[in-house]
């Protein structure tokens, strides 16, 4: 795929920006090697509504990753997200007969799961185990060598809408790039942020995007629930371009650099400036005024963040608190306001058990791209859940690509 069969990258379209972030696989884990950025602006709520732009700005984050890890980029694991996104769980039986269950049952027992009646406007993505049922006894992890006659599997099934997947394939393939695979954005995230004893305690990953934010429950080491919210940073941004008259470019500056959740945390004395539109003079404001714009919309989103795991049924689980991530979790304040929602701890994830340029993707905002890069290196692994549910979808890219260059 690149200089190096051990080198993954990272594919990240979001609603402001483009990333594709490079990582080698070694021995002692994944290092990562380069970095490209690029504005993006031809996406709503997650779906390419412009694919020429699209094709630009991943052209753009693609060359600035080649020239900073040397690295000639032939295929990506992309990221996706979206309304049309939709998660469930199933449950799927089959009849061993009495023998010890070997991967062939298993396998079965997880395509049985996956017969679910679906819209034909819509795909599977991803087929994700939760845990097996041997004879009744619950809770098993890997049911492979237990003997019984009946073997149930409990799996989490995320589809979205063709024509949205579709679109994001062409617009990959457009810059001649091969997809390995594509991966729910909070999915992939959860493997850069999240550790294996939250995932065993229960844990909410919120991935606070421009205009999704995506939820992510695990408990007992699996994933429980997936949901993708309407609502993202840039209803933040929208809210502060209008209740301080400023162009929409300036209100992103002005709430990545002063912006704060609640309002009581910003001393009385503070003052930003302000610019104005129309070519008049900047104004000085009282930064309170921005805390009183930001606090309501930031109030809003969480509390339909927290509406969404009261749904789920899981909310008593959630041991190990809540994990905020994406680009808005730099939001000063944010984690405070969290904990009065939610009434539980939060903290913000990072990226972590990665190395090389490990200080350049320490934020939130390159948890998706690195995440990428993780459960790549796990899709390649022998003993990976995703290398034994997620290759189905691997053939709907290739018949998407065999469909695309017949016809342009």
């Amino acid at each position: 795929m690149s200089r190096k069969s051990n080198v993954l990258v990272g594919l990240d379209i979001g609603t402001t920006k483009t990333t594709a972030i490079v990582g080698e696989v070694t021995d002692t884990g994944i290092d990562i090697i380069g970095i490209g950025i690029s504005p993006a602006k031809e996406l709503r709520k997650g779906v390419v509504v412009n694919i020429e732009s699209t094709v630009e700005a991943i052209k753009k984050a693609v060359d600035e990753a080649e020239h900073m890890s040397g690295c000639r980029i032939n295929s990506v694991y992309v990221g996706i997200a979206g309304s049309h996104i939709k998660g469930q769980n199933s449950l799927g039986i089959v009849a061993i007969k009495g023998r010890e269950v070997d991967e062939g049952d298993v396998q079965r027992a997880v395509e049985a799961a996956r017969a679910i009646a679906i819209p034909i406007d819509r795909e599977i993505i991803h087929t994700l185990p939760q845990n097996y049922v041997v004879d009744g006894q619950d809770g098993i992890r890997d049911p492979v060598g237990m003997s019984g006659v009946r073997l149930e599997a409990k799996v989490h099934i995320v589809t979205g809408n063709v024509a949205s997947i579709q679109n994001i394939v062409k617009s990959v393939n457009r810059v001649g790039l091969d997809i390995d695979d594509i991966a729910l954005e909070q999915l992939a995230a959860s493997e850069a942020v999240l550790s294996s004893d939250e995932k065993d305690l229960g844990v909410a990953l919120i991935d606070i995007g421009g205009s999704n934010t995506g939820i992510a429950i695990f408990s007992e080491g699996s994933i429980k629930h997936t949901a993708i919210l309407p609502v993202g940073g840039n209803y933040l941004t929208s809210d502060i371009a209008t209740g301080m008259r400023t162009p929409f470019n300036e209100a992103e500056k002005i709430k990545i650099k002063y912006g704060c959740a609640v309002t009581l945390m910003i001393p009385k004395e503070d003052i930003i400036e302000v610019p104005s539109v129309g070519g008049r003079e900047a104004r000085e404001v009282s930064r309170q005024i921005l805390g009183r714009i930001i606090e309501p919309r930031m109030e809003e989103i969480l509390s339909m963040a927290s509406k969404e795991i009261v749904r789920s049924g899981y909310e008593d689980l959630l041991a190990a608190g809540i994990v905020l991530t994406g680009g808005t979790a730099l939001l000063t304040g944010i984690n405070e306001l969290a904990e009065q929602i939610f009434d539980m701890p939060v903290r913000t994830g990072r990226p972590t058990g990665v190395g090389g340029l490990c200080d350049v993707v320490n934020s939130p905002a390159y948890t998706t791209g690195v995440g990428l890069i993780v459960y790549g290196s796990k899709e390649l692994s022998s003993d990976s859940v995703y290398r034994r549910t997620s290759g189905l979808f691997g053939n709907i890219i290739k018949a998407i690509k065999k469909w695309f260059f017949e016809f342009f």
